[in-house]
């Protein structure tokens, strides 16, 4: 499996929507934040209708088959910006639940609960985390099975009402998503099931996550429990230069919309957060060639089927 590729689309994943263009914590739409993947403590979740967990089942052929889980996230920390005002940057958080066997899953509920702790260090605050990672698994086929995954906030503190979604999601495991490979075993796409599989994998249901089949085009060993929509095997472009936090839009759009930024204005990403000091450094940058590659690519995705054709 290519778990270097799968990364760099689940990295993608992670930073989806972590501050969107124009990049300034006073633009509107940076005050709204963390949208994706958010699983919240009970007493907010309940109250507010947002997400507690996630829960993805996959389908799994071969009775030898070992799983391993990992989940990844982010941790908010809130610090002071040079402004004084309030600001929340964020920790990658990466859990992992190894050898799990799919025969054994079958017979019981394996349960992983992991927690980090909360942290003060000067103006920064990290607030405690708790939750679970639990799997198991039925046989619904000859030497198949589907395998249920639920991630869950596991916090038990008692957010008081009038609380703000920002201050909630301190609380919270924010962009939460999972990488599952298999071993002595294989996934089966749930988007374009082949045909003596359809029938399970209709009955597989998915809630807050969409898991998708990842690593090199036609492997089967990788599968990735995403919070957003994607296509089995994704990737990230090449011709990228990094990270722009909105796989939505286009990276060449951004990059000049950033080059036209007045000094004000990146002054104030600068001083917002490292993340996005980064993203201005990079893209100002950019050589004449690097900007050049951005402006497009035409691409067939038909041509090699075409081109064998016709070797036939």
């Amino acid at each position: 499996m290519n778990l270097e590729r799968v990364r760099k689309v689940a990295d993608a994943i992670l930073y989806e929507g972590y501050l969107l263009y124009p990049y300034r914590p006073s633009s509107l739409k940076n005050r709204q934040r963390w949208t994706f993947g958010g699983l919240y403590p009970s007493s907010f979740a309940k109250r507010t209708g947002e997400a507690l967990a996630f829960e993805t089942q996959l389908l799994v052929h071969g009775d030898g088959a070992a799983i391993d889980i990992e989940l990844r996230f982010l941790h908010l920390r809130a610090t002071s910006r040079a402004t004084g005002e309030s600001w929340q940057e964020a920790t990658d958080r990466t859990v992992r639940v190894e050898n799990l066997l799919i025969s054994d899953l079958a017979i019981y509920t394996h349960e992983h609960r992991f927690a980090f702790n909360a942290s003060l260090n000067g103006a920064i605050r990290q607030e405690h985390l708790q939750a679970s990672i639990e799997a198991w698994a039925a046989r619904t086929g000859d030497s198949l099975h589907k395998l249920t995954i639920r991630v869950s906030n596991r916090n038990p503190i008692d957010l008081p009402e009038g609380i703000t979604r920002d201050e909630a999601s301190m609380h919270a495991l924010n962009s939460a998503h999972a990488i599952i490979t298999a071993t002595n075993g294989e996934f089966v796409s749930l988007i374009d099931p082949p045909q003596g599989f359809r029938d399970a994998a209709g009955l597989c249901s998915n809630t807050g996550v969409w898991p998708v089949l990842a690593g090199d085009e036609g492997s089967h060993d990788c599968m990735l429990a995403s919070p957003i929509i994607l296509s089995d095997h994704p990737q990230i472009a090449s011709e990228s230069a990094g990270d722009l936090f909105d796989s939505s839009e286009i990276d060449e759009i951004l990059t000049l919309r950033i080059l036209t930024m007045s000094e004000a204005e990146k002054e104030e990403i600068r001083n917002s957060d490292p993340r996005a000091r980064r993203l201005l450094e990079r893209t100002e940058a950019l050589t004449s060639e690097q900007l050049i590659q951005l402006h497009g690519v035409l691409r067939n995705p038909r041509a090699e089927g075409l081109a064998a054709g016709s070797e036939k």
